[in-house]
């Protein structure tokens, strides 16, 4: 007799509570149709590639394997001071980081260091960060390879042409 009482009071607490949601005028989410999205795939991720060198054939039989699109920008190696680094590349570059339709996006160059730490400094400058902390950043992943023009470039480096493009971004 005992196991008949505790299904009718469990009942009639049930239904208590759903006379006091409706009362206070909310909807009980059992009642709800559930919603449906549709949410499209991913974009395949994205590399952006420094150097001016065909990109390695293993690599690009993996890329091709994984849908992986390849920007290349050719930025030229220096190791001589005082030379030029190509301003209308590393523009080029920071237009596809930042276009979001090419996210996710992986940037390297041979060692990851000068020409990949131009292209990010520049990418923090629009992001607004201090210059100490670009050129620590830079340092750090540079270490005993920091090279001052690089930095220079990075202090100098004009974003104001690419801010229209950073709303969403940064």
């Amino acid at each position: 007799m005992k196991l008949e009482v505790v299904p009718k009071q469990r009942a009639m607490e049930a239904e208590q509570r759903e006379e006091a949601m409706e009362m206070s005028g909310l909807e009980l989410w059992k009642h709800e149709k559930p919603v449906m999205f549709y949410l499209p795939p991913p974009p395949p991720p994205q590399l952006a590639y420094l150097c001016p060198e065909p990109y390695p054939e293993t690599n690009t039989e993996f890329l091709a394997k994984n849908g992986i699109k390849l920007h290349q920008f050719g930025i030229e190696g220096r190791k001589e001071p005082f030379v030029n680094i190509p301003d209308d590349k590393i523009r080029e570059a920071l237009k596809v980081v930042l276009d979001v339709r090419n996210q996710p996006l992986l940037i390297h160059c041979k060692r990851g260091k000068h020409r990949t730490g131009c292209v990010v400094g520049c990418l923090r400058k629009l992001q607004k960060w201090c210059l100490s902390s670009v050129f620590d950043e830079y340092q750090r992943f540079a270490a005993a390879k920091a090279r001052s023009t690089d930095q220079r470039f990075m202090e100098l480096f004009d974003v104001s042409s690419l801010k229209h493009l950073t709303a969403s971004q940064c």
